[in-house]
């Protein structure tokens, strides 16, 4: 959900503070690091970034699935890094596990989470989803950006793409992965009945038509 290069960025202060209920934390100014080389979700032109993060999750699922057949699929996160925004990570992830049926996110228990949420000010990029290369994915939450959009949609927004959904910056409020595309004012914040079928297709019957993918 990039920052529309029209939209004049805004400054970090008590207006974040305001909006979200919030303060945000010393500690999370720093967006992202060198080695989060695949930037996922900031362009439209960039299908092959998308597919990549899906995978990375799906490779660590599809482990995690094979020892122990029996339980439900699942994509584990960690969201100690984004504490400005854990009431709205909270609410994008039981959006999306009241939604779909054939996959659940849920939170790291102990071990490496197949990704994590950060927070920070990067107003050029505005908020996306990205994949280091070696089976981990970070979605970044701009501080700026949900000041101006619903946070709970671009977290839910960034959330849909780690489980195997593309941006569609043309489609209406009602399309979750239509992001930032219908402007401010939308408040939707849930996938609509297409996205749903999207997302259970890929990960039904052991989630043999999302494995197909990475052949």
């Amino acid at each position: 959900m990039r920052r529309p290069a029209t939209v004049m960025s805004a400054v970090l202060g008590l207006g974040l503070a305001t909006a979200l209920g919030i303060a945000p934390t010393a500690t999370a100014a720093t967006p992202r690091t060198a080695a989060a080389a695949t930037h996922v979700t900031g362009s439209q032109e960039s299908p092959q970034a998308d597919k990549a993060f899906f995978d990375a999750v799906l490779k660590s699922a599809a482990a995690r699935h094979a020892a122990h057949p029996d339980a439900a699929v699942t994509i584990t996160y960690d969201a100690s890094q984004a504490p400005t925004f854990a009431s709205q990570i909270a609410d994008a992830v039981s959006i999306w596990d009241s939604s779909v049926t054939n996959v659940q996110i849920v939170p790291a228990d102990g071990g490496t989470a197949d990704f994590s949420y950060t927070e920070g000010s990067d107003p050029a990029d505005g908020s996306y989803a990205s994949t280091d290369g070696h089976g981990h994915g970070t979605i970044f939450i701009e501080y700026a950006q949900a000041q101006e959009y619903n946070s709970t949609r671009i977290v839910a927004h960034e959330t849909g793409h780690v489980l195997g959904l593309p941006d569609d910056y043309t489609g209406p409020c009602s399309e979750l992965m239509s992001g930032h595309g219908p402007g401010p004012s939308c408040q939707n914040t849930h996938p609509d009945a297409a996205e749903i079928a999207q997302v259970d297709s890929l990960w039904a019957d052991g989630f043999g038509p999302a494995l197909a993918r990475l052949s």
